[in-house]
């Protein structure tokens, strides 16, 4: 049986620099298979920690903290040595965003003779997709306009919310059979992004206790959500995806109050932190 793991490379928002791009590798066996997104920071963190290039990439949104760093993948491709073209996968109603902002720029090498897609292999998607023998769900989530940004989920394992508001519609749909459920959230909500507030009101406890939050805004905004009793995920740490979510219980809105200093909670089951 195949051990699957969910390795975040980076977690902060596009100003969290020191957090690095949020980006995360979903590994079998200890070996990268898929990267989810890759932003400025990102090829870097993935070389670092696997000493090659990704096999594969699925795009949740077409903001250049998620794809900034395919223009650099590209340059690599092209001027390296000879290797099979990058698998990418990219839902449908991104793909003339991506041709705008990165294939469309005039002779991407000096010398001309080549197209940006010609390092890749593109591979549309619209409700799933295969990729090694797995069968991944993709659905559209709540972010900055509709149908322009999706999530991804391995329904009985892990559900990745990508940059979204709640969305408690898709998790009761993709996520209710216990999976890791990994959520974009900040200390403080916008039009585009979850933030702590909008996480008490509209998840149900069982959920939150399944959550594991990134895209956060500092790592002052992290230690202060986790003091809160959610799961944080931070730089580098890996989620082992055949071990189910150990519960946890979110610190109610006014603990601090009753309680003094909020008492932080443990990040069972995750390595490599």
């Amino acid at each position: 049986m195949t051990d699957l793991a969910l390795h975040f490379l980076g977690v902060g928002n596009a100003r969290a620099l020191s957090l690095g791009s949020s980006a995360a590798v979903l590994e079998m066996d200890g070996a990268p298979a898929l990267l989810i997104d890759c932003g400025p920071a990102t090829l870097d963190a993935f070389s670092a920690a696997y000493r090659r290039l990704p096999p594969a990439v699925f795009i949740t949104h077409a903001h250049l903290d998620h794809v900034g760093g395919l223009e650099g993948l590209y340059y690599k491709l092209a001027t390296g040595p000879a290797v099979a073209p990058v698998k990418l996968y990219v839902p449908v109603a991104l793909i003339p965003t991506l041709q705008r902002r990165l294939a469309d720029y005039p002779n991407l090498l000096a010398e001309g003779g080549s197209n940006f897609w010609d390092v890749f292999q593109l591979v549309p998607v619209s409700e799933c997709f295969w990729h090694r023998q797995l069968q991944l769900t993709v659905f559209p989530v709540r972010h900055h306009q509709h149908m322009s940004a999706f999530g991804l989920a391995l329904e009985g394992l892990f559900l990745y919310s990508g940059d979204t508001r709640p969305i408690p519609e898709i998790l009761n749909r993709h996520a209710a059979r216990g999976e890791w459920i990994f959520h974009d959230c900040a200390l403080h909500g916008n039009p585009s992004h979850t933030g702590l507030e909008d996480l008490r009101r509209e998840y149900k406890p069982e959920q939150l206790a399944r959550m594991v939050l990134y895209h956060y805004e500092s790592p002052e905004a992290g230690r202060e959500l986790a003091a809160q009793g959610l799961r944080i995920a931070r730089p580098g740490e890996r989620f082992r995806l055949d071990h189910r979510p150990k519960r946890m219980t979110p610190v109610a809105h006014d603990a601090r109050d009753q309680a003094g200093d909020a008492p932080t909670s443990p990040l069972p089951d995750a390595v490599g932190w």
